[in-house]
């Protein structure tokens, strides 16, 4: 009833994330659908191979099996299920982090939609999900001390316009903009004094670091990495800062930092340190963003299925486009 968190591009299988997570992965499901509802709304001519490619979407979308990951009708969702070890990593899909679009995929389902209290009991946590209080300035809505690592504001709202969106927990628009005015902020002030941190370079976020390793960098577990999507993706938030971080990566770092393609995933200055790779799931959110920056093409798709005004509303929510 769900994708895995890794296929094998070639034949479909699932690759094991690790021993336990080798079968169903349900917030990463919910990602691929996001993309795949923009896809089917853009294709939307009467020619044959749009037509073949809209029902082979939503075969997809309406085969995904959203209450099977409530666990015994539990009024929460949970990440993953596995064929060989069940619900063995027993991972609570509860907010706030980047999983909110597996809720409000969950409620848009059109064959097995959740019910509203699922989101208001699991997501939000009966309204433990608020923070309130402010950092640099800045009054966070949601999450933990200082908003935690920026892709919590991104992989979400790759789809889901937060401009004017509400509901009884947040105005979604201060949430996306005041968490990453808290990240430059923050890298602005520098409390940890490393070396290259500025204005102009700036951004925490999960990516590579030395020595082959990965990290969710955020204000409270800072390495002195900086991951180019954290700023760049946060064009519609930060318009400002982050075009001064786009400068910086790619004409005072350069070739440093630019690939063949685009920007590789981290760097420290600190360190004298650049990563080699380049990770789909942050250059991903790079293009997107700034597409939706310039014309908001992917939210005004996104937006415009009509299961998907039903889900929102039905939790809750409310925004002009819905």
């Amino acid at each position: 009833g769900a994708f895995a968190h890794w296929i094998n591009g070639a034949t479909g299988a699932t690759i094991p994330f690790s021993p336990n997570d080798n079968g169903g992965d349900l917030v990463e499901t919910s990602f691929l659908m996001q993309g795949l509802l923009v896809a089917r709304q853009y294709f939307n001519t009467a020619d044959p191979a749009e037509v073949t490619l809209r029902n082979n979407i939503n075969a997809l979308w309406d085969g995904v099996e959203w209450n099977w990951y409530r666990k015994n009708a539990e009024n929460i969702l949970y990440w993953h299920w596995s064929p060989t070890a069940g619900w063995a990593i027993n991972a609570q899909v509860r907010g706030w982090n980047e999983a909110l679009i597996t809720y409000v995929m969950g409620a848009s389902s059109r064959t097995d939609a959740i019910p509203n209290i699922v989101y208001h009991n699991g997501w939000a946590n009966n309204g433990a999900i608020r923070n309130n209080n402010s950092y640099y300035g800045y009054q966070l809505p949601l999450g933990p001390p200082n908003g935690g690592p920026m892709f919590f504001e991104h992989y979400s709202f790759l789809g889901i316009n937060p401009t004017g969106l509400a509901d009884t927990y947040a105005n979604y628009q201060a949430q996306t903009t005041n968490h990453t005015k808290i990240n430059y902020e923050y890298c602005k002030a520098n409390p940890r004094n490393y070396f290259g941190y500025s204005e102009s370079c700036w951004g925490l976020t999960a990516s590579d670091i030395p020595d082959n390793g990965y990290n969710a960098s955020e204000p409270n577990n800072d390495l002195g990495v900086i991951a180019p999507t954290a700023a760049l993706s946060s064009f519609p938030y930060a318009p400002v800062e982050s075009m001064k971080a786009l400068k910086f990566f790619y004409y005072t770092l350069g070739d440093k930092l630019w690939g063949p393609n685009g920007f590789y995933d981290a760097f420290s200055l600190k360190d004298a340190w650049f990563a080699g790779s380049t990770l789909a799931i942050d250059q991903g959110p790079i293009i997107v963003m700034i597409e939706n920056y310039r014309t908001g093409l992917i939210w005004n798709l996104f937006t415009s299925c009509p299961e998907v005004k039903d889900g929102m509303r039905n939790l809750g929510f409310t925004a002009p486009y819905l």
